[in-house]
């Protein structure tokens, strides 16, 4: 009897649940691999759960990336609000540490954007880089033989001299992902941003705290604490988690060996820390 009275209880209570998005956005190889990345293949399965929970009185995100692919962080934002719009069902983003770059481009799915006084918010821009060796292998006397049918075919070689035309290409390149960043936080955030635009899209970053009254967060909070504010004390906060393999790669491929999944993961972590110094992580 009292089993069955805090049945009927917990089916009355508000859910929320919650989708961590942690770590460096990154495209799935189709073979498995940088499944412990953020991508809409390791992630579409989990987003279709939350948005279809039942009682859910909104989803929240968790956010704690420093950014990585902008294709992936847009295809991602955009099958959030569709989601949102299709089971009609608001959307909460929580930012811990950082949400930076394409991080943020994930955090501007959510209604509203919640971060610690200490996150690091922004840095809306694009950034290319690399290394140029072919003084190196001058001094070393190595000859580079590249056979192309394209004059732009082997365009920013790093073993050959730089050409200012390729970098001329590359600069047109990012400027025009550059304004497809500034459109989408523009749409998602309107009248709520609060500074120049040469300000907000120079590429840099702030704390919460700043980018608060920088419009670029709607406040300051926890998430637990918020949603009971929110929805109610007996609020059912409910982490969503996908299984995952000994290698946090999802189940088994053909082809791909344990070797295979442990130095793509070494790779990812390496990738993931160098970006997370950018923000001083």
């Amino acid at each position: 009897m009292i089993k069955a009275i805090t049945s009927l209880f917990s089916s009355s209570r508000p859910v929320v649940p919650v989708i961590p998005l942690n770590g460096l956005i990154a495209a799935s190889s189709g073979a498995g691999l940088r499944r412990s990345g953020l991508n809409l293949i390791g992630l579409s399965k989990l987003l279709d759960k939350a948005f279809t929970t039942k009682r859910a009185a909104a989803v929240a995100l968790l956010i704690n990336s420093p950014g990585g692919s902008p294709v992936q962080s847009a295809i991602i934002a955009s099958r959030i609000r569709e989601l949102a719009r299709k089971n009609d069902v608001p959307v909460i983003s929580f930012v811990e540490d950082v949400a930076a770059s394409g991080g943020y481009w994930l955090a501007c799915a959510g209604d509203q954007i919640i971060a610690n006084p200490a996150s690091i918010i922004g840095s809306i821009g694009v950034v290319s880089a690399g290394f140029g060796f072919d003084r190196a292998i001058d001094k070393i006397g190595v000859d580079r033989r590249v056979y192309t049918s394209g004059i732009s075919k082997s365009m920013l070689d790093p073993f050959r001299p730089e050409n200012p035309d390729d970098v001329t290409h590359l600069k047109a390149l990012q400027e025009d992902i550059h304004a497809q960043f500034i459109a989408m936080v523009k749409s998602r955030r309107g009248s709520r941003l609060n500074a120049a635009d040469e300000m907000l899209f120079s590429g840099a970053f702030w704390t919460g705290q700043k980018s608060l009254e920088l419009g670029l967060v709607d406040r300051l909070g926890d998430i637990r604490p918020v949603l009971q504010e929110q929805f109610g004390d007996k609020v059912m906060i409910r982490l969503m988690t996908m299984k995952k393999s000994l290698f946090g790669m999802g189940g088994g491929q053909m082809g791909i060996t344990a070797g295979d999944q442990m130095v793509d993961v070494a790779i990812y972590k390496l990738e993931e820390r160098l970006e997370r110094m950018r923000y001083g992580l």
